[in-house]
């Protein structure tokens, strides 16, 4: 994850550059409660805390299954 910050705030482009899913998928995950709510910065931008996005990062880590 070069380029990626620890801290602030990273709009929908930055984030899906490191989780790999389309836009609907992003949202319904949002929806669903499975990836972390966005904040309104203003009227017009939304962005994700980029501890949320390292959160969801290593949790979904976890999930995955491992080679054998």
């Amino acid at each position: 994850m070069q380029h990626f910050p620890e801290t602030g705030f990273v709009r929908l482009p930055q984030v899906l550059s490191v989780i790999p899913l389309g836009k609907t998928c992003w949202w319904e995950g949002v929806k669903s409660g499975r990836f972390p709510k966005p904040i309104k910065l203003s009227e017009r931008c939304t962005a994700w805390r980029a501890e949320d996005i390292h959160d969801l990062i290593k949790r979904l880590s976890w999930q995955t299954p491992k080679a054998e």
